[in-house]
This record gives C-alpha cells, structure tokens and sequence, in this order.
C-alpha cells in the first residue's frame, strides 16, 4: 500500500508538470530574467566538489514494453570531467563513457575498444541524451527571448524561452519553466530550428544536499518517437532516478580511461 501511495503521488507530481501553465504577473525586467537564469545555471554544476550518483533509468518504448540501465556516475565538473560505469542489466555490464579534454569517449568490453561519442547522442539508446548528465549552460549557449512569470501546476514559475547563439548544441529552441524562488528548472522543451517540439522533460522534485539541490527523479519524454495504440498517440519515455548521492572527492585516476578498463574486469 505504502509503495502504491508513494507511486500515484509520483505519477500525479510529474502529471502536474505537464498542466498548461497560467500567467499570474507581468514579464521579469531583462537584469531580473538574467539573474534567475544565472543562478539556475549554478544549479546544475558542482564546480566546488567531486559528485557521484546511481542513475537508474526505465525506459518505456509503446507496444514494445519497458528497458532498465542500472549505472553509477562520477563528475567533476570543475575539470569538465565525468565517468559513467554500467552495471545492469549483465548484457550491458563493464561499458562505460568517459569525458575529458572535451571529448567523450564510449568503452564496449566485449571488443575493449573506446569508441569517440558525443553529447549529442542518446545514452544507451534511451531518450536522453549524453549531455543530459553534465552541466547546463544556457546562459552561456542562449539569449533570453522572453521571461515572464508563470503558474506551473501550483509551482510559482518563470518561464524562459531561449534561442541558441552557439553552435554545436542539441536544441536551437529551448523553453524553460523555473520556479523563481530557488532557480531549479521544473519543466524543459526542446524544439527544432522550425518550431517542432522535440523532447519534453519534468523534474517533479529535487533533494537538498548542503547547498546543493539534485534531481530526485526525472522524465525524459520525447515528442517524435511513438506509435498510435487504441487510436490515441503514446510516446516513447524514459523515467531516471537518482539516489546514493555523494558529493565526496574521488581519485584523479576514476576521470580516466584506465578506470573504466579496470571496472569492465570486475
């Protein structure tokens, strides 16, 4: 019963999120709207300490049933630097990704071979992609097109739309929805150059750690993959829960790919 409860208060929170918003104020001024978005940018980074999380993704693919990706994290992001070990399910145990040096490299202990990848590609075939797992830089890859004060379920939020200024991104268009009074996105659309929506992601709920705010669960929705089932359109998604959050240092030899190697053998 505990377990039901816990389930239906998840599904109704990220439900929620996908409510048309309602416009409860005026726009931000641009120095506020800049500030906000700032803010948020920190929020995803850990520039001060080492991070290290399990990520536990289920994705759901209509008509052809669910897939899990059991995985720990390692970041450091002061150095742009992470590692990510696979260890479920047994076929795709001992593969790993490793960035450094700007580059993302993925290892396959069948044939202990690092293929070059990038943060563009999907992680493990899911739907979300590789640069789902590092910092975020909007204020930095992005100008502000509008900012005003919205209601996202009974969340007070601002809702960004932003418009790609660096090249080499994933999305062109990006909308956000951050509520205003801690600066954690809640909601995220990715749309094409011309317009279409592409992915939609929800953050229902985060965990305090110190200073720091770590999503607790997520869900990747992605707006071009799916099929009509009983006549209504189901897409393909991809839930990701995080826990056994440590913000402890880590060895300089775990950014590396002598690491990923040595963990494959285990």
């Amino acid at each position: 019963m505990k377990y039901t409860r816990t389930l239906f208060t998840l599904i109704f929170s990220i439900a929620v999120l996908f409510l048309t918003q309602q416009v409860y104020a005026q726009a931000l001024s641009v120095a506020k709207a800049q500030e906000l978005l700032n803010k948020t940018d920190n929020n995803t980074a850990f520039y001060g300490t080492d991070f290290s999380a399990r990520y536990y993704l289920v994705q759901e693919k209509p008509g052809q049933g669910k897939s899990t990706t059991d995985a720990v994290m390692y970041r450091r992001d002061s150095a742009s630097s992470y590692t990510i070990i696979i260890t479920g399910p047994d076929k795709d145990k001992g593969k790993g990704y490793v960035q450094y040096d700007n580059s993302i490299w993925f290892f396959d202990p069948a044939d202990r071979q690092f293929v070059y990848t990038n943060s563009h590609d999907k992680f493990q075939g899911s739907n979300a992609n590789n640069s789902d797992f590092t910092p975020q830089h909007y204020t930095r890859d992005y100008k502000i097109v509008s900012a005003e004060r919205v209601k996202l379920g009974s969340l007070n939020c601002v809702q960004f739309t932003l418009s790609a200024t660096a090249k080499d991104i994933d999305y062109p268009t990006v909308k956000l929805w951050v509520t205003e009074d801690d600066a954690l996105i809640r909601k995220k659309e990715d749309y094409s150059l011309s317009g279409q929506l592409l992915r939609t992601t929800a953050i229902p709920s985060y965990k305090k750690y110190s200073s720091y705010s770590v999503p607790d669960k997520m869900l990747i929705v992605d707006n071009l993959r799916g099929q009509k089932i009983n006549g209504k359109m189901q897409y393909e998604k991809t839930q990701i829960t995080i826990s056994e959050v440590s913000f402890a240092k880590q060895p300089d030899t775990v950014y590396t790919k002598k690491y990923i190697e040595m963990k494959s053998t285990k």
